[in-house]
């Protein structure tokens, strides 16, 4: 099969088109022959040599996609051969041909192409999982997110709003911030012209905030967090160090949390994969949610993909044609 491998550590260039063995199913797992595969920033860290995958994954990059099931594994029950289905994967996305566990196969939602279904898995998985299952989102509550307009950020923007939580949103320009307030944010944040702790302050703080740049930003959200508000870290865009003063987070009893998807067990996301079968494929299907898309690119222009999510110049996903 065709497939896009990581050559050795560094930029983009270091992707190149290359022919691997076809994947064979194990227990518990399904084949798929994908027609999308989504770009994720894990991929390109991954690239950088900055987030090795599991010793039990692919090298090959590719954390989501879809296409149509064509080999099961012993002990499957829940798919079927020829079943259309989008998926996380543990690895090895950016092929004609994926094995992943089947219980982390979803349907693709009614109403969605497969190129849409491919961008659902990891961003779903991420949001629901930290903004919803560790952070307790509530309906009333004043949620923020950063990077409103990555694919984290506009799938979260929706999300939040569909269960009720007023939303704040950072992005870097003016488009960017149109894009979030049309997604559903009550606020969008141009970071460039703007302070959100000011903005947040004068919004009555968050409650929950969902950051995904970390750096100096973490002691700028703790003055951004109402008393007992929550701070959910999944990513160091500007690195995983800070010097912080715990000071508020004691006297105003902050919580400080965060999670990698990829690392969890099997069964944790099959867990998060039943709670969006049950809560969220609903929204997919009645259009009140959906993907937002940016660029398509085929397999072999996998470098100019990233290169494409590197310069944040993207508003939501970017996927690659594979078959």
């Amino acid at each position: 099969m065709k497939a896009v491998e990581i050559t050795a550590h560094g930029g983009p260039d270091v992707l190149k088109l290359t022919d691997r063995p076809m994947p064979v199913a194990g227990h518990g797992e399904v084949v798929i022959k994908l027609a999308y595969a989504g770009v994720n920033r894990p991929d390109a860290l991954q690239r950088a040599g900055l987030y090795n995958p599991p010793a039990t994954a692919s090298d090959l990059p590719g954390l989501e996609g879809a296409g149509e099931v064509v080999s099961l594994g012993d002990g499957v029950t829940n798919v079927s051969i020829g079943d259309q289905v989008c998926a996380l994967l543990p690895g090895g996305g950016y092929a004609e041909f994926v094995t992943t566990a089947a219980a982390h196969c979803l349907p693709v939602p009614k109403g969605l192409s497969l190129k849409q279904a491919a961008c659902l898995p990891e961003t779903f998985f991420t949001v629901w999982s930290n903004v919803f299952m560790r952070g307790g989102l509530q309906a009333g509550e004043r949620f923020l997110v950063h990077g409103g307009s990555s694919g984290i950020g506009t799938t979260a923007i929706q999300l939040a709003n569909a269960f009720g939580a007023r939303v704040f949103t950072t992005a870097g320009s003016d488009e960017k911030c149109a894009a979030c307030l049309a997604l559903g944010a009550e606020v969008a944040i141009n970071y460039r012209d703007a302070d959100f702790v000011d903005v947040m302050r004068s919004n009555g703080r968050a409650d929950l905030i969902l950051d995904m740049v970390g750096g100096s930003y973490m002691q700028r959200d703790i003055k951004a967090l109402a008393d007992d508000g929550r701070l959910v870290q999944i990513a160091f865009l500007q690195g995983p160090k800070a010097e912080l003063n715990l000071i508020e987070v004691m006297t105003r009893r902050l919580t400080i949390t965060g999670s990698t998807l990829r690392p969890q067990s099997d069964l944790a996301k099959a867990r998060i994969a039943d709670q969006l079968r049950d809560q969220v494929w609903p929204l997919l299907a009645a259009g009140t949610v959906a993907p937002v898309m940016d660029q398509e690119f085929a397999l072999a222009d996998a470098a100019a993909a990233h290169a494409r999510m590197e310069s944040s110049a993207h508003i939501g996903k970017i996927v690659l044609k594979i078959g």
